[in-house]
């Protein structure tokens, strides 16, 4: 019936064409121009055509389809054959669009005659082809479906030729016809055919023609496996790399985009697109703006589908192999969308932080190998040059991302920590987060003018808001900034003048190094110098201390930056003076030397009555200038001596008034003037005068004295010659040791509180004095001559006997255990803390001004003492020489005693170096020239005090040589601790080795070789590490030996830390030695003094390299389970193979073991959060080659597994012990920490889901063999034997404390070892390895804490009572929630027994298969659950 109406219907429109046409046989067949004309003819305008035109019967008739595709061919055989072919296929969709069966019955053939033409090349590949095929796709629903997989297959035999884009025309058909195979009922498996087509895609060899046409249709293709697409990215991304032309990337990567929003994982999309671009790709400066548009994409898509954003951030966190150059553009671009502003940067930052982070405790993890510290410093370095690559190629069309990198920049400067940048090395070749952070800022303010006004107003707010420790960072900035761009730093003033205003609100170390860094700007500004000044003026006038304080600081920089500006004449200081310049040639430096500090000398006089720390700042301040510049001399003298002769009196008995420089303030006395420092700097600037004639400045190791040069004109030094004359006078008054005087004590006056204060701030300033003083006269002995020599030590010997008089009225005393410590006073270091601690009130402590010149003068004087009274005393006969100690030796000593005082006094001041006062070694000299006087000190006490030994002396000579000996030991202790931590004093241990003079024939008398014959300083090709095995061979191994055997534990102690440091420092195989020296000391000493044992052992365990740290650890514990018993055996007094542990040391050394089980403990904490990243990328399929820092994760494994066996060896002994309370639970709490981590292995080897398991490694399954043998079956056995002690126990006092102190270890400890046996029963399952076969069955569950009875809890404290209970019963319910979870998750089941505390092992019975049964717990004994087993 259809196809009849099909066959009238035509009739009506051929009487109308006949109207227009002439008339033609119905039956005679059409050409093709006719077809065509028909065609144009239906495409009029409606108004001309007003009755519609029917088909001929020659179109309606099936049997002129062959006609109709002959016209094809003839039309392709053509000249324009594109264009004429397209002509008529488009006349033939016109004309039979409107009759869908004859559309539908042309249709198939039609495309398939077409689709040869197009392949085989006959019609051109142009727009037209284009335009056909296109109509092909809008009317490929009319064809039969079963004629498309025809279509498709010849489609995808034609790829191989695609060669260009006009080739890829035929794709465009590819999607419509699999998505009519996807609707369609006919075709069996419709999903399984498209998947077998997207394979057979696959298959296929693309050109990139083909690359980027798939990834445009492919979106438009659903119903894909998730595999295939996996398959097809991972395809792309591999054409990528060779196919493309760098113009086609951005519009691929837009379209892999458009992908990850249409099904494709998103993931993957974006891991292979920063992938590529983060590879090693060529290109240069096109490459980079390729690069600058795919960011702009990215950041589209990712506006549009903010999911895509999280991938970015989630592909960054979960993999930091990620983390290359395009990365960080693509993080720093995303950031510029609001939502992902803060989460984006945060990522970056936390990278780069975990990358250090990761690096530092590699490179301390002593069981680490050397390759993989290695490779996590590289991962650090790489991560570091992405970070400034992509900061460089800022400005490679990617300017949208300069304000993310500007805040990027300032978030790494707020995160950096003071003291943790110390730990990243130039050595390690790494910038650590404030220098890149530095760098990156500053590249941005190189290239790019827009983000310079950014980056000085984000300075500005940072300083002004954040705290001093986190503002230091940003201020050095700026002053970088300054130093290498000033003028355009100047160009942002307003900024700068803004922070200075608020210089009197800023803490005061944040503003005084405010000034400090804008002192290259001051210099070559005007209108930015005058306001510092009117800031610094207004600034004196504030009542807080810290603001004058660095006020003053500030004032004096400005000083020096002028005088150090070399020949940087642009704009001087002078200049902005109201002064008249000098019109002489002669006078013009001078005038420029002086002109700002004769400018500001007014406000330096207010200085002068400001508190005692200002006044402090003040004088060091002058001392500076006058080394920079000898012209200040004159202008100093003449500002301080009105001043200094308020508190000298030329004509008194008494010349200075000491009594004046002190003053009550809130109830309290203070120092009010620091005497001692203004003395110091004159006489500091006295000493320097004579050597102004030369450009130079005095060596650093010169002391400091003082002498007078005539000058032409003698008015030029009439203040130097009055203080040269008031320290004459002051000095002759010194010898005469008039303390009452110069105390203002009287004799009749009462002791009270605010007197004796008054006394101890006045020897304070006394003591600075004769420093002062000691100073002098040690500059004048080395210049002297033999017949002033005598006169000059004895002078030396009176300050010295008179400042340890003084030292009695200090409220500093030494300690009561007879041993004299070096803590005298308080240090400079000490003072500057306090100071930028923000104390307004001065203190009356004071620093030391003793230079270290006069130091080693002093010690050498006693050295020589002491050895002329060692030679004298052995030289006496027996009678003799007890009358000459008695008369001679105690002046030595508390000259010596007072001298290694001083030396320590002054060492502390260099014990933290402060890089920001590059004058300190210039004005106290060098401190290695102290340490060859002290090693000799050492040794000949040790010589005398072993006389002494020998010939039977008294008991309080040998104490007096005690006290001096750890006197000495602590300033060389402190010295080395300096040299090792300080690169300006590396050659202190070898000037120590070479020093001459030293008893060679003693020490080599006393050197011994170890039990096991290794032999230090032997065969080392590196000097540095000889020099210091050297040092421990002389010097340390004879001591420590005598000390041990005269009983000296304190010096021993200080021996043992200097061999500590000195040992950390060696390379691994030469510390080795050293630490077997340490344990053949460990078993040869009979030591009795817990602190020296703990040394000792400490010693032989730190040194000792990883598997030996270990391995001594679990010959110790097993001495130690000995010594201290178990059930099984009786304490002994003492251990056979370490004499060191006895009962009064077990204690001690047991907790040295315990701290190095914690510490590895940690270690194991870091590598199982890394190795979960390994097991994350292996899981992925990852190959090992492109794993980075993780392609070690199996070793590193194995490592675990053998360090974790071997704790579990040393803890098995300490749950063999009877220990104490506060170390059972000390070891409880570390056994709870290990267990968790154990837990967190055995998880890493269950698979995740969808990923195949394999079988845990022999290692691991030793591991938990070991473990269970040896800690899970004894530690239960420990805890119950803990309980029933305590329960047992008659002393009732702190039962309550201890009981809720177990209440929180215990059942922690029980939670994390069911947890870990949670994870073993569940990999057992899966890999069908019972990892629990020695396992200890009905333990766990059937655990119980062992309670005192109520009545004796109400005895004890009847207030505790409730609280006990809630305990009690809060975690009862706690172990049968834990409970119930088990028994779901889990399939084991543990055998009941009818006394849990007292169950046996059973090894013995066959364990080859799982049991089936569970477990559940009703009261204290585990019974089946018959609810379970149903």
């Amino acid at each position: 019936m259809s196809r009849a109406t099909a066959t009238t219907a035509p009739s009506k429109p051929s009487s109308a064409t006949a109207n227009n046409h002439p008339p033609q046989p119905q039956s005679s067949p059409m050409t093709d121009v006719e077809l065509v004309q028909l065609a144009q003819l239906h495409h009029r305008p409606i108004s001309s055509q007003p009755t519609p035109v029917h088909l001929p019967p020659f179109l309606l008739s099936e049997s002129s389809h062959p006609t109709l595709l002959s016209y094809l061919d003839s039309r392709a055989a053509s000249v324009n054959s594109s264009s004429a072919v397209a002509e008529y296929i488009s006349a033939l969709f016109s004309l039979t669009s409107h009759h869908p069966s004859v559309l539908s019955a042309l249709l198939p053939s039609l495309l398939l005659s077409y689709l040869p033409l197009f392949t085989s090349r006959k019609i051109p590949h142009d727009h037209h082809s284009l335009s056909t095929l296109q109509l092909f796709a809008v009317h490929l629903d009319a064809i039969e479906i079963t004629k498309i997989p025809e279509t498709i297959n010849l489609i995808i035999m034609y790829l191989h030729d695609v060669k260009d884009f006009e080739d890829a025309h035929v794709l465009v058909l590819l999607p419509k016809c699999l998505e009519l195979v996807r609707i369609s009922n006919e075709i069996e498996k419709p999903i399984e055919y498209i998947n077998s087509v997207i394979d057979g895609l696959l298959n296929c060899e693309w050109s990139k023609v083909v690359l980027v046409k798939l990834v445009e249709i492919i979106r438009d293709v659903s119903c894909i496996d998730k595999g295939i697409k996996r398959d097809f990215l991972e395809k792309v991304f591999n054409g990528m790399q060779n196919n493309i032309e760098m113009q086609d990337l951005p519009g691929l990567v837009y379209q892999l985009l458009v992908l990850a929003s249409k099904g494709f994982n998103k993931r993957d999309v974006i891991e292979g697109i920063v992938s590529f671009f983060g590879g090693k790709i060529k290109g240069g400066s096109i490459m980079r703006q390729v690069e600058g548009t795919v960011l702009l994409h990215v950041n589209f898509a990712v506006k549009q589908d903010p999911s895509l954003g999280q991938e970015v951030l989630g592909l960054v966190r979960s993999d930091s192999r990620a983390l290359n150059h395009f990365t960080v553009a693509l993080l720093l671009s995303v950031a510029r969308i609001r939502r992902f502003s803060e989460s984006a940067i945060g990522v970056l930052r936390t990278a780069l932080f975990n990358a250090y982070k990761d690096y530092n405790f590699a490179k301390v993890c002593k069981w680490l190998s050397d390759e993989l510290k290695e490779e996590y410093l590289q991962n650090a370095r790489v991560i570091e040059k992405a970070v400034l690559k992509a900061v460089n190629e800022s400005h490679y069309g990617r300017e949208h991302i300069v304000p993310s990198i500007v805040q990027f920049g300032f978030g790494l400067l707020e995160g950096v920590e003071e003291g943790n940048q110390k730990k990243l090395s130039k050595s390690d070749g790494l910038m650590g987060s404030e220098e890149l952070a530095t760098q990156v800022l500053k590249s941005l303010f190189e290239v790019h003018d827009m983000a310079r006004n950014e980056i000085i107003e984000q300075c500005k707010f940072r300083i002004l808001s954040l705290k001093p420790e986190r503002g230091h960072p940003v201020i050095r900035l700026l002053g970088y900034l300054a130093l290498i761009h000033p003028h355009p730093v100047l160009d942002h003033v307003s900024h700068l003048k803004e922070m200075l205003d608020y210089f009197t609100f800023m803490h005061g170390k944040i503003s005084s190094h405010l000034v400090i860094v804008l002192l290259p700007l001051i210099k070559i500004n005007r209108i930015l110098q005058d306001y510092t000044i009117l800031v610094l003026r207004k600034a004196m006038f504030r009542r807080e201390s810290s603001v004058r304080l660095a006020a003053t600081g500030a004032i004096i920089d400005l000083i020096l930056a002028c005088k150090q500006s070399k020949g940087d004449r642009l704009f001087s200081f002078q200049e902005s003076s109201s002064q008249a310049s000098c019109s002489q040639p002669a006078e013009i430096h001078h005038a420029t030397g002086a002109g700002l500090f004769e400018e500001l000398s007014g406000l330096l006089q207010r200085c002068l009555y400001q508190q005692a720390s200002v006044r402090e700042v003040l004088y060091h301040g002058l001392v500076k200038l006058v080394l920079v510049d000898h012209l200040f001399v004159e202008a100093v003298f003449d500002f301080l001596l009105p001043h200094f002769l308020r508190f000298y009196r030329e004509d008194a008995d008494v010349p200075l008034a000491i009594d004046l420089c002190t003053k009550l303030d809130s109830g309290g006395v203070c120092i009010e003037e620091p005497l001692d420092c203004l003395m110091f700097c004159i006489s500091l600037i006295l000493f320097l005068q004579p050597h102004c004639r030369s450009d130079t400045l005095p060596d650093s190791g010169a002391c400091f004295g003082f002498s007078i040069t005539q000058e032409n004109e003698a008015g030029k030094v009439l203040s130097g010659e009055s203080f040269s004359n008031a320290l004459v006078k002051i000095r002759k008054f010194l010898r005469n040791e008039n303390l009452e005087g110069l105390l203002c004590k009287s004799q009749n006056s009462g002791s009270t509180p605010i007197e004796d204060e008054k006394l101890r701030c006045r020897a304070i300033l006394l003591l600075g004095i004769v420093e002062v003083m000691l100073n002098i006269i040690v500059t004048e002995l080395e210049k002297a001559t033999e017949v002033n020599k005598m006169e000059l030590e004895s002078e030396l010997s009176i300050l010295v006997g008179f400042y340890e008089s003084l030292e009695k009225h200090t409220s500093i005393s030494r300690p009561s255990n007879g041993i004299r410590r070096g803590t005298v006073r308080p240090t400079a270091s000490d003072a500057a803390d306090r100071l930028a601690s923000g104390s307004t009130k001065p203190s009356s402590e004071r620093t030391p001004l003793l230079a270290i010149p006069s130091i080693c003068q002093l010690l050498k004087m006693a050295l020589e003492s002491l050895t002329r009274d060692s030679s004298r005393t052995g030289a006496a006969s027996q009678n003799q020489m007890q009358l000459s100690t008695g008369e001679a030796s105690a002046p030595n000593s508390e000259l010596l005693s007072s001298v290694l005082n001083i030396c320590f006094r002054q060492l502390k001041l260099f014990s933290f170096p402060d890089k920001d006062d590059p004058w300190k070694t210039l004005i106290y000299g060098d401190i290695k020239l102290l340490g060859s006087p002290l090693l000799k000190i050492i040794w000949c006490l040790k010589s005398d005090t072993d006389k002494k030994k020998k010939e039977a002396e008294g008991r309080k000579d040998v104490e007096d040589r005690r006290e001096l000996i750890h006197l000495g030991l602590l300033c060389l202790k402190k010295l080395i601790e300096i040299s090792l931590y300080s690169l300006k004093y590396v050659g202190l241990i070898d000037d120590l080795v070479s020093s001459p003079g030293l008893e060679q024939e003693s020490i080599h008398s006393m050197e011994f070789h170890c039990i096991d014959g290794c032999k230090l300083a032997e065969g080392i090709d590196d000097q540095n590490t000889r020099i210091k095995e050297l040092f421990i061979k002389m010097n340390i191994k004879p001591l420590l030996t005598k000390f041990l055997a005269f009983s000296f534990f304190h010096e021993a102690q200080i021996l043992c830390d200097i061999t500590a440091m000195i040992g950390n420092k060696l390379p691994e195989e030469r510390r080795n030695l050293v630490a077997m020296w340490a344990i053949s000391v460990c078993k040869n000493s009979d030591v009795s003094n817990s602190k020296v044992a703990k040394s000792l052992v400490s010693l032989a365990v730190s040194l000792s390299s990883p598997p030996g740290d270990l391995l001594v650890a679990q010959e110790m514990a097993a001495e130690l389970s000995k010594v201290k018993g178990s059930d099984d055996s009786d304490p002994l007094e003492k251990s056979e193979t370490f004499s060191v542990i006895n009962k009064s040391t077990d204690d001690a050394i047991a907790s040295i073991v315990l701290q190095l089980a914690e510490s590895t403990i940690v270690d194991m904490d870091w590598i199982v959060a890394r190795l979960n990243t390994y097991h994350t990328a292996t899981r992925k399929g990852i190959p090992p080659r492109q794993m980075g820092i993780f392609a070690s994760g199996s070793v590193l494994e194995d490592t675990l597994y053998s360090r974790a066996e071997a704790l579990v060896k040393v803890l098995s002994f300490f749950v063999a012990m009877t220990l104490k309370d506060p170390q059972a639970e000390y070891l409880l709490r570390i056994a709870a920490k290990f267990y968790k981590n154990l837990a967190r292995i055995s998880k890493l080897c269950i698979a995740s889901k969808g990923c195949k398991q394999v079988l845990p490694s022999l290692n691991y399954q030793k591991l938990v063999e070991i473990t269970c043998r040896q800690l899970t079956a004894p530690i239960y056995n420990f805890v119950s034997q803990m309980q029933q002690s305590q329960q047992e126990s008659n002393k009732s006092r702190g039962l309550v404390n201890k009981i809720k102190r177990e209440n929180r270890c215990i059942p922690d400890l029980i939670f994390q070892i069911e947890d870990y046996e949670k994870y073993l029963i569940q990999l057992s399952k899966i890999t069908k390895i019972n990892l629990l076969r020695h396992a200890k069955r009905s333990t766990s569950r059937d655990f119980k804490i062992v309670e005192p009875s109520e009545d004796a809890l109400e005895d004890d404290n009847p207030n505790q009572e409730p609280e006990n209970y809630n305990i009690n019963d809060a975690e009862s319910e706690s172990s049968k929630e834990s409970g119930n979870e088990e028994t779901e998750e889990t399939e084991c089941v543990r055998a009941p027994e009818s006394n849990p505390l007292a169950a046996e092992d059973s090894e013995s019975e066959d364990d080859a298969t799982l049991p089936k049964t569970k477990r559940a717990k009703m009261g204290s004994i585990v019974h089946e659950s018959s609810d379970e087993e149903a």
